[in-house]
């Protein structure tokens, strides 16, 4: 295995995209408040439902976010808790969709989350 060449644990990312995932996460979380989640896999059918399911099982799911990407499905779903919805709204989650879609079809699966966690956690913004 290469140092940062190999897939981690034979997922998406390598160890230096998971680190600056991981970062990109802490940051939003100290910054906003809000709790910032990334699911990267298969979604069931209905997808929307099986995200929203998902972002229910989070540790205070009312104040989380969550972007469930599918990659082989070619879908993408934000998930936001009540309050996180309060500071983030539908449009600004369709503003960061549309910037992490333009990034996955160029073949960034892990620029188009860390743009979206970004993207997010402006909207949010401080708390």
């Amino acid at each position: 295995m290469s140092e940062d060449g190999a897939a981690a644990l034979d997922g998406p990312f390598t160890t230096r995209q998971l680190l600056r995932l991981d970062e990109a996460l802490r940051v939003a979380d100290q910054q906003t408040g809000l709790t910032f989640s990334v699911y990267i896999g298969d979604l069931d059918e209905p997808t929307r439902e099986t995200a929203e399911a998902l972002h229910r099982r989070l540790d205070g799911a009312a104040t989380a976010v969550l972007i469930a990407v599918s990659p082989n499905q070619r879908v993408l779903e934000i998930v936001t808790g009540p309050d996180a919805r309060k500071r983030i709204s539908d449009r600004d989650s369709k503003l960061a969709a549309l910037s992490m879609a333009a990034s996955f079809a160029g073949g960034d699966l892990a620029g188009g989350v860390l743009a979206g966690i970004d993207q997010l956690a402006s909207h949010a913004g401080r708390h």
